[in-house]
């Protein structure tokens, strides 16, 4: 530990070039590598209360690790998370960052924060216990069942209690939401009748929609919504829309309701910190 710091504190002595992928134009459908460019740029020397942050694990909300900082709150060594871009080096003043637990075990990989231990756990947890409101006996029904945050609402809505249908959109990932538990799980892309499967699953309807997605799925999902059911829409915007070209679907589109949902979750999730 006393090298790595001598060699940390010898490294701030010397300017630092940061090498960032950055937006060089805006998709047309699906990202392709030519819509990204690295660049190389050099940070200037800290100010006073600044933090000098190394990038440990990307995702689209980075995990960085300070290792310069002038900043008593943030010691060299401090693992957070920052909204910084997807940057090797960056510089903070602090007031972005959120420390992660100071006594996080050896055992548990670090990059668990970026999903399990990290944000999309904190929003299912919220989302689905103080958003929605669930309460035992209840019908949960989970889009993108598998991903960070889905996979994580149905495990907990199993442990409470509930009946979990979950939407994956693979075989394979079916497989995985019956391991975990759901009670009924299937691939929304091979049904022949998306309406028709969410009705077999649970005729009398669901008490809660956790909606990852958007759009088509929910348009078939909000009419078998129960009454004083839940919709929690944990996206900033709908997600099967984001390669889109062309023109939105017909229906219950949730792009109007987001603003007013995202701002109430945002507020909820921020009570329960990483480290916390």
């Amino acid at each position: 530990m006393r090298r790595e710091m001598e060699y940390l504190h010898s490294r701030s002595f010397r300017m630092v070039h940061a090498k960032s992928w950055t937006l060089k134009k805006h998709f047309v459908g699906h990202p392709t590598n030519s819509d990204f460019e690295l660049k190389t740029v050099e940070l200037p020397p800290l100010k006073n209360r600044e933090v000098l942050l190394e990038a440990l694990f990307f995702t689209v909300d980075p995990y960085m690790r300070v290792v310069e900082s002038k900043n008593s709150a943030f010691p060299i060594g401090t693992t957070v998370v920052a909204p910084s871009g997807w940057t090797a080096h960056s510089i903070s003043d602090g007031k972005d960052l959120e420390k992660l637990l100071a006594e996080w075990p050896d055992t548990l990989p670090l990059s668990l924060a970026l999903g399990m231990v990290g944000m999309p756990s904190l929003t299912a947890y919220s989302g689905l216990l103080d958003i929605s409101s669930v309460q035992g006996g209840e019908t949960v029904l989970v889009n993108v069942a598998t991903g960070a945050m889905g996979s994580v609402v149905g495990q907990i809505a199993k442990l409470k209690g509930f009946k979990v249908v979950g939407a994956a959109g693979s075989d394979k990932r079916v497989a995985c939401l019956e391991k975990y538990g759901s009670d009924v799980a299937f691939n929304y892309k091979t049904v022949k009748s998306l309406e028709e499967t969410l009705q077999k699953a649970s005729p009398e309807g669901y008490d809660c929609d956790f909606d990852n997605v958007g759009v088509e799925f929910s348009n078939v999902v909000i009419p078998q919504i129960k009454k004083f059911g839940r919709l929690a829409i944990a996206i900033r915007g709908p997600i099967s829309t984001y390669n889109r070209t062309g023109p939105l679907p017909p229906g219950n589109e949730l792009t109007h309701m987001i603003t007013g949902v995202e701002r109430r979750d945002k507020e909820e999730i921020h009570r329960y910190g990483v480290g916390q």
